[in-house]
């Protein structure tokens, strides 16, 4: 049992993989992005929704301070989502993913300097393998092969940072009400900043097209079910435990694309999953021992 914050949210981040390589399937059939993402969050939130009626009464909470960290969250995933589609397109997804993963290093910082979080040699030393193996899995340390622009980086430090923004929001929303409303609220939130800078006009045409099974399985599992997960499994937890875990989501991204894309990995990709799944749950044991 005292493992089971850290799996919720490993199976949060798996899920969060698999949602990529769906995304990808969908971009690569025409869908704008922010659309993509527009979808996954609202599905969710019809979830949220009906979980949330299953227990109105119980689930609902007035408290002002609850619903404004729920909306931060909502906003900080609204972001997250965005400027990663962004810096996408400027760049590449292999800085994309790079830079948006540098969020564990700002959630160090901030906690640290809150007094949440201790600053040991172990932790960063951590937070630097795991970045390694994600460069080594994206091949961003291939500079001529990849276009790193101004616009391109500041989206994707912008994405990390949102992150960093949903990842404390969940956090403490959590600690004052129910999983049911926080989400619910969150990604309210979420669905009306995305609405207001989509392609309506694309969007309307999802409803009738033969993609919308992937658009809702996308939903469901990339964020309805993932979410649920990660709400419930961060509560468990500290914010730094949580940023590090997420952190094996290109993984399962990647085997998304072996298995089902017929992509293909090279010895320095499988090494950059290895550092990233042995440092992870070498970070995930000895915090969850350090609690026990």
């Amino acid at each position: 049992m005292k493992y089971r914050g850290v799996g919720l949210i490993m199976l949060a981040a798996i899920f969060w993989g698999i949602s990529g390589g769906i995304g990808d399937i969908l971009i690569n059939k025409g869908w704008d992005p922010i659309v993509i993402s527009f979808y996954r969050g609202a599905v969710a939130w019809l979830c949220f929704i009906a979980w949330f009626l299953l227990h109105p009464k119980i689930n609902w909470i007035t408290s002002i301070q609850f619903h404004l960290w729920s909306l931060l969250a909502g906003v900080g995933v609204a972001g997250n989502f965005t400027f990663y589609f962004l810096s996408i397109e400027a760049a590449s997804v292999a800085v994309a993913v790079t830079l948006m993963y540098t969020a564990p290093v700002f959630v160090l910082l901030i906690s640290f300097i809150l007094g949440k979080e201790q600053s040991t040699l172990f932790k960063w030393g951590c937070i630097f393998v795991v970045l390694l193996g994600i460069v080594l899995l994206t091949g961003a340390y291939d500079i001529e092969s990849i276009s790193v622009g101004f616009v391109g980086t500041v989206a994707g430090i912008t994405a990390g940072l949102s992150y960093v923004l949903f990842i404390f929001s969940f956090k403490n929303a959590s600690i004052i009400g129910k999983h049911q409303a926080s989400l619910m609220s969150a990604f309210f939130a979420f669905c009306f900043i995305l609405f207001l800078i989509m392609d309506k006009e694309q969007a309307s045409q999802v409803l009738t097209s033969e993609d919308i099974g992937w658009f809702l399985t996308l939903g469901v599992l990339g964020a309805g079910i993932s979410f649920i997960l990660y709400i419930i499994g961060i509560r468990r937890t500290t914010p730094t435990t949580a940023s590090m875990v997420a952190m094996i989501e290109p993984v399962t991204a990647s085997l998304f694309g072996v298995l089902l894309l017929g992509n293909s990995l090279t010895f320095t990709q499988l090494l950059g999953m290895i550092f990233i799944l042995s440092t992870t749950t070498l970070f995930s044991v000895k915090q969850t021992e350090k609690k026990a």
